[in-house]
């Protein structure tokens, strides 16, 4: 079982929708250049011996860092469920929009902007390809736990396109069960 099948473990009936495959270019750019940062720094402290015991180790810490970084956005896709929508982004964002809360969706790539009040962006490599307007807003509660309420939320899908169809559809549809 590879990492993307494990993704979908646990969700129950739940679709799942990656954003993750984006980032994969960069995290491992940047786990790259930590490692040869940790090799150069160890280079250059070799006439330090306890700063050069330390430095491979704090090498190591990091590149597990950036890598664990890259499988928390693999291992926690947005999910559609048949009354909510799970807005993921790694480990620190997961914010449930109820489906009766939106109002309109809709497929457009835009580049990262200036933040504003009521607007929550949560782009990929500076980019969202989806926006949802809703008409209630949604409490997101940030990683140190301020709560702010948001009415527009731009994100990215890989599969964009479909999970736009499938939201509309739902939106469409009447919500008895």
């Amino acid at each position: 079982m590879g990492i993307t099948e494990r993704a979908a473990v646990g969700c129950g009936r739940a679709q799942t929708f990656g954003y993750a495959r984006a980032r994969g270019p960069v995290t491992a750019g940047l786990a790259l250049v930590c490692g040869i940062e940790t090799l150069t720094m160890s280079v250059l402290l070799r006439n330090w011996p306890a700063a050069d015991a330390v430095m491979p180790f704090l090498g190591v810490c990091t590149i597990v860092l950036v890598v664990g970084l890259h499988a928390a956005c693999v291992l926690r896709p947005h999910l559609l469920t048949a009354d909510t929508l799970r807005i993921r982004s790694a480990a620190h964002v997961d914010l449930r929009v109820p489906l009766e809360a939106i109002a309109s969706v809709r497929r457009e790539e835009r580049t990262t902007r200036r933040r504003t009040d009521g607007e929550l962006d949560l782009p990929v490599g500076s980019r969202t390809s989806l926006t949802l307007e809703l008409s209630a807003a949604v409490a997101h509660v940030t990683l140190l736990g301020r709560r702010r309420a948001v009415r527009v939320i731009r994100f990215h899908a890989e599969d964009g396109e479909r999970l736009a169809q499938t939201l509309s559809t739902l939106a469409r549809s009447p919500m008895d069960s």
